[in-house]
């Protein structure tokens, strides 16, 4: 027979959420952690409640039956790389300690109800680790018994609550009829506006620069303005638009919205009401979509090495090692596309903390896709980053670098910047940028590396200024320099090579 030998690095974390329970598997390698399985089951812990906070047996059986499909994973974790948290209902129910007693005994390891402040910030570090982490941010869950709020900077949460209201617990409340009416609505709202209150004007003064949702509502609210050809920003008016079409349906049981899954549709009007609320609140103008949040917080938390550590660095290292790239010729490229953008940054206009913080991370990942075939490489490149996730740079960010890399060498196809909206041009001065630094750092030597200088003329053109002899003496990298003249002029950008 095989001893098992346990994973020691794979890591678990159990959720048992007031509306759904969830398992995240990830292994700890290459300097981060990569997910290798979700499990999600909809228990809807909460509507076990009754007004006496005390949760039925048929609920406890729900989760129980749960938690016995999540114990056959564990099985294979080592103890210290489990982490099971609990959240709102079961600190409000009073006989809560007879569900942890049996799922203690189901998962053979120890349940943890943490407090709402707890819940609150370990959400924050889950997005602190997952998302775009640009000044202040203010975070919003949204769960199925409370709402955690959160504002913080960097890795710490400098204010945080967690609010009793939640889209289990108000659909109960305001949606037990089915009805999708507007006195329904309105009762929601206000009261979830009541709930706000107390701590609306301290949130107001603190302010934020970027507002983050880290719940299912929000990303179901996101696949709706999808599948409606419709930016994934959430704003006030696009929501009492979805309101609005939502009532139009009459009943739950009807609501039928384009992008909105099964899943999620019971909870969604309750969800949805309760963001409305806090729009109005806290006057929130926009809001993205968090790459994690209470589960990662809690699995991030076990990783000491990854505690308080750059995560674009960490993300962009990761693909480094994982893909076998060649560091040395990342850096010759960041360095080179840094220095030409910076020559440029006058007549473009360009911002050199954000456009270094984009080249560089092209530079580090533009040959990833070397480790599968030369030819098609840069192709490959960006379809690998497409699919993966990358923690520390916004949405917008990984779309700019995702276009930069399939652009960085070969035939130009315009068409691929017109997805990106106002980063359009931006992103095709970076292009033109990125290629002329992998053709200029070709012979991966940092002595080879030429003194250029560029500029630019009104009408775009660039131009190329090289001492007297020196491309003389480098025809390969002169002959690659006139191709890559033509290359962009098919599309329209033109470009002089000139020798001092």
């Amino acid at each position: 027979m095989v001893q098992k030998i346990p994973q020691s690095d794979v890591f678990a974390v159990i959720d048992l959420g007031s509306n759904s329970f969830h398992m995240l598997i990830a292994r700890h390698a290459a300097g981060g952690v990569h997910t290798i399985g979700r499990v999600k089951r909809k228990v809807r812990l909460a509507a076990g409640l009754d007004k006496h906070n005390i949760l039925s047996n048929e609920a406890m059986e729900r989760g129980w039956e749960c938690l016995a499909l999540f114990a056959e994973r564990l099985q294979d974790i080592p103890k210290q790389n489990i982490s099971i948290v609990a959240t709102a209902t079961l600190r409000l129910a009073k006989n809560a300690e007879e569900f942890k007693a049996r799922a203690e005994q189901i998962l053979q390891n120890k349940v943890n109800v943490i407090s709402g402040e707890l819940e609150a910030k370990t959400i924050y570090k889950g997005v602190a680790h997952t998302s775009a982490c640009q000044g202040r941010q203010l975070v919003i869950d949204i769960g199925g018994a409370s709402t955690e709020v959160v504002i913080g900077k960097g890795f710490d949460a400098l204010l945080y609550k967690s609010l009793n209201m939640g889209c289990v617990t108000y659909l109960e409340q305001f949606f037990s009829d089915g009805t999708l009416s507007s006195k329904n609505f309105s009762n929601a709202i206000l009261a979830a506006q009541k709930v706000v209150k107390p701590i609306q004007q301290d949130f107001i003064a603190t302010g934020w620069e970027l507002a983050i949702g880290a719940s299912g509502t929000v990303q179901a609210i996101q696949e709706i303005l999808a599948a409606n050809g419709l930016s994934d920003m959430l704003t006030l008016q696009k929501l009492e638009e979805i309101q609005s079409q939502a009532m139009s349906c009459k009943t739950i049981k009807q609501l039928d919205l384009p992008g909105l899954s099964e899943e999620r549709r019971l909870v969604f009007v309750s969800g949805l009401a309760i963001l409305i609320a806090l729009f109005r609140s806290l006057k929130i103008n926009q809001m993205g979509l968090a790459g994690g949040a209470l589960r990662e917080g809690v699995l991030y938390s076990m990783i000491p090495e990854l505690h308080n550590s750059d995560i674009c660095k960490r993300t962009l290292n990761n693909f480094m090692v994982r893909y076998h790239v060649d560091k040395q010729q990342a850096s010759y490229v960041a360095e080179l596309s840094v220095s030409l953008a910076k020559q440029l940054s006058t007549a473009w206009q360009l911002d050199i903390g954000n456009v270094q913080k984009v080249l560089s991370a092209v530079a580090c990942v533009h040959e990833v896709g070397l480790i599968v075939d030369y030819k098609l490489y840069h192709k490959h490149s960006a379809y690998i980053l497409s699919h993966t996730d990358m923690p520390g740079f916004s949405k917008i960010e990984k779309q700019i670098i995702v276009g930069l890399t399939a652009s960085h060498r070969g035939d130009l196809d315009v068409k691929l910047f017109q997805t990106l909206g106002a980063q359009e041009l931006y992103t095709q001065r970076l292009t033109r940028i990125i290629r002329l630094a992998v053709i200029l750092s070709m012979r991966r030597r940092d002595d080879i590396v030429p003194p250029v200088l560029i500029d630019v003329s009104d009408d775009e053109v660039l131009s190329l200024s090289f001492e007297a002899d020196w491309l003389a003496q480098h025809p390969l990298m002169q002959s690659e320099l006139e191709q890559e003249a033509q290359y962009q002029s098919r599309v329209g950008w033109d470009i002089q090579i000139k020798r001092n």
